[in-house]
Parts: C-alpha cells; structure tokens; sequence
C-alpha cells in the first residue's frame, strides 16, 4: 500500500458537505488499468455541484472531487498505455461517480485515458472539460456549415471557462465573435481573446423576449441557458444553429416552436460527459492542432489544491473568470 494525498467530500446526517485534506491508502482508490500520478485538475462548475448540499451531481461520498486529471502514467496493465506516458481523463463518472482528480494519484480505465502528444499536461488540464466542451461547440457550428462570411457568431456566458475558450477559438478561426457578459469589467480581457465586440448579458434589462426578433447571428456556442438562450433562438439568422452545454441561468428554455419552423434552427446539445473514447480522442488530437486556443495562458490562473474549496465556492456564483487550473504535483 501507498499513501494518496488527496481532498476528500464527506456529507454528514443532515445534508452538509465538507471537503477536506485526507492522507488515504491506495485501496481507498477505484479498481482501473492505469494508476496516473496527477500533476493537474481543474476548477468546473460540476466540482462545485460535486460538494454542493443536493448539488445533484455527486452519487455518493466520500468522494475525492475534480471531473478533471492530467498527469503521467505510474502503472499499467493495458497495452494502450505505458509507464510515462502523458495522459488527460475527463467525463464519465469522473469526481462524481468515482474518484477524481483532487489527489495526486488517480486509477482509472484504459478506455477514460487520452494519450497527449502535442499538449502538457499542464495544458491539458487548463483547457479541460470547459476548453474540451467549447471545441465541441465549435465544430458542431462548423459541421452545420456556418462560415465566417455568414455573419457574427455569438457566445454567452463569454467570460466563463466554456465561452472564454470559444471566443479564443472561433476568433483564431476567423469568425466575428460577439461576446456577451454581464462582467463589464471584462471587456478589455475578452477583446484580448480576439472578440470583435462584447455586449451586455441578453436579453437587455426590461427587454422583451419575442417568439421572433430580428435575425442577428448565424451561430450561438451558449452556456447559459434561460431566457438568455430563448432571446438567441428568437435572433438567430435563417438556418441558424446554436451549440447549447450549461444551465448557469437557467435549466428552462421559454421559448415557442417559431425560430424551428419559420426560420429553420437548429438546436444542437452539447455533452463532452457520455462521449465514447473514440471520438473524445479524436477531438483532443483536434486541439493539439487548429483547436489549440491561442491565449490559453491569459485564460488560465492557477491555484494550489489545497485552496480549491474556496474557488469552488466563487465559481457557484459566478466570481470566476476563464480556466482556474488545480495545481496538484505541488500543491499538497
């Protein structure tokens, strides 16, 4: 046995949640194929749901959070991977059925493990599921034939890990990026990103969402959800698509049949948790290339592990800006 540094969510009788720094033996790990010594996490909204009270996301405890873990293979008895190697794992059951990336030793699946080749670890963890669930984005706009030419593209929610990322990605892909924020602070960060102008949260105070408003975008990357994603769909261009990935406003969607019959959207969903290992590695060979974000260090700020609870408070509401990424290697 070995020992494993790592952040533990205990709930007590009543409901509560405390995330604590535990010294555990390697049993307290899941079985798996590969033991990885985790260098990185990440900061998401789903590991501040994972130690929320009834944050919904957890399926039991104690649990060692953080959905995301990069870091170098220890041990393995799967041929896909050898010792050394660089890998990243997200999604599944990650932190919320099964242990996470909060500790600085990991057992998973062969079949979780992306091998990296053109990324760090430590860039892997700092695009993450949020820079994973943007590129996601992107190419479902692109799949749905929207092209630079077609007219501005707008992200919600710009200021987040998903809509930081984007912004940066269909910029550098050369599309007129529309950020909208309600951190007016934010303006000169998201212009940096490559945002050809940033606006105001939607729809605008007092601002009535129609069934149909006037065509405005040729594609959405939203995260938000609400009445904010209704006031996107209602000002979609003709065939439009919006790629929808979070609730940060609101798990419902007021909005009428009209912009799907009338002008033909498309609402695409987005989920980087479920998808098989075969096209997940496939887009990660994507962001090793042409989906690399070019300003990930302006997007990225670090935090040691051990203060992970108290970001992971501020991002429930909404105090984070871009990609925090857990340093794990050190931060014990």
């Amino acid at each position: 046995m070995s020992a494993v540094n790592a952040l533990v969510a205990h709930q007590d009788a009543e409901g509560g949640i405390a995330l604590r720094h535990e010294i555990v033996d390697d049993t307290f790990l899941p079985e798996g194929d590969v033991t990885v010594s985790v260098e990185y996490s990440g900061i998401n909204y789903k590991d501040a749901l994972a130690v929320t009270p009834k944050g919904g996301v957890a399926r039991s405890y104690p649990l060692i959070p953080g959905i995301d873990a990069a870091g170098t293979v220890t041990a393995s008895s799967s041929s896909q991977f050898a010792v050394g190697d660089r890998v990243v794992a997200h999604g599944y059951d990650i932190g919320t059925g099964r242990h996470g990336g909060y500790a600085d030793t990991a057992r998973l699946p062969a079949d979780y493990l992306v091998k990296l080749d053109g990324l760090t670890t430590g860039e892997a963890a700092a695009i993450g599921t949020a820079g994973f669930t943007a590129a996601m984005s992107v190419n479902a706009i692109r799949d749905h034939g929207v092209r630079p030419q077609d007219g501005p593209v707008l992200v919600t929610g710009a200021t987040g890990g998903v809509g930081s990322i984007s912004v940066d990605l269909l910029a550098g892909l050369g599309y007129e990026v529309i950020a909208s924020t309600g951190k007016a602070e934010a303006h000169d960060y998201l212009m940096g990103l490559g945002a050809y102008q940033v606006i105001g949260r939607l729809p605008e105070q007092g601002e009535k969402v129609r069934p149909l408003g006037k065509s405005k975008w040729a594609g959405v990357v939203d995260s938000v959800g609400g009445d904010t994603l209704a006031y996107a769909l209602s000002t979609l261009n003709y065939a439009g698509v919006a790629a929808i990935s979070g609730l940060a406003r609101s798990a419902d969607l007021p909005t009428t049949v009209m912009p799907f019959i009338l002008r033909g959207v498309t609402l695409a969903g987005i989920d980087s948790v479920q998808l098989a290992i075969g096209p997940r590695r496939e887009i990660w060979k994507q962001i090793e290339g042409e989906l690399k974000p070019k300003h990930l260090n302006e997007i990225t700020k670090d935090v040691p592990v051990l203060e992970a609870p108290h970001t992971l408070r501020t991002i429930i509401g909404g105090g984070v800006t871009g990609r925090t990424r857990v340093v794990v290697h050190d931060g014990f």
